[in-house]
């Protein structure tokens, strides 16, 4: 499959189902304020998107949504794109005036995740992955036993995880960091690839800290490769 990082978890996948766009975050930089209560406090995106808005949406057949955070979703997506989410979000998506939303697609099973530890991680409330033509992708997760239930039931042969270390001032990453990237490395002998990366205020590792794990793809925004 071919993949292109557009920006953060922003991804567009060349895939059986059609063209298809994830977790679309399509504001400029410097827009909005930073997430609050964070080690780098700058305004939201850190980084432009490599190329139009108009260049990320051509010939998207299909949106995946895999929650509702800010840094994953804006308003800036058409309303009649055809939007795969989780059940949590799909109600707020249709009163948003989202047309076309289901919470299911044949041979696009849901993973779930946990976004953070103890009461940060309740707080921050339920996230999915999906698995896309043997592609999983995890969504906002840590290293956890919902990551390795969806690596025995569904044989991905390609990983996609959000990394970054993103963080609140007290309290465990919220998403994957170093550590966890190097865990799944041991526990996942196929091709992964790292996201999430230099684009939003909380996530404070770098793409390099990545590249030193060893074995996993880090791209660049608008960078395209191929798992």
């Amino acid at each position: 499959m071919k993949v292109t990082l557009v920006r953060h978890a922003t991804l567009l996948l060349e895939s059986s189902h059609g063209r298809i766009l994830v977790d679309p975050m399509l504001r400029a930089a410097g827009t909005s304020p930073p997430i609050e209560d964070t080690p780098n406090p700058k305004p939201n995106p850190l980084v432009e998107l490599p190329s139009s808005i108009e260049d990320v949406l051509v010939g998207v057949d299909l949106c995946i949504v895999t929650h509702l955070h800010q840094d994953h979703f804006d308003d800036l997506l058409p309303l009649d794109v055809p939007i795969l989410t989780q059940p949590e979000s799909a109600d707020e998506l249709r009163d948003r005036g989202h047309t076309n939303v289901t919470t299911q697609h044949p041979g696009i099973p849901m993973t779930r995740g946990r976004h953070g530890t103890g009461g940060i991680g309740e707080s921050l409330g339920p996230v999915s992955g999906w698995v896309v033509d043997g592609l999983y992708l995890t969504g906002d997760t840590i290293w956890c036993d919902e990551v390795r239930s969806a690596l025995d039931a569904h044989g991905p042969r390609a990983v996609i995880a959000n990394a970054g270390g993103a963080r609140f001032n007290t309290g465990d990453p919220i998403v994957m960091d170093t550590n966890d990237v190097r865990a799944l490395r041991e526990a996942f002998d196929g091709a992964i690839a790292v996201v999430h990366l230099e684009a939003i205020n909380h996530c404070i590792e770098a793409r390099s800290a990545y590249r030193a794990v060893g074995g996993v793809h880090v791209p660049d925004d608008g960078e395209m490769i191929e798992l």
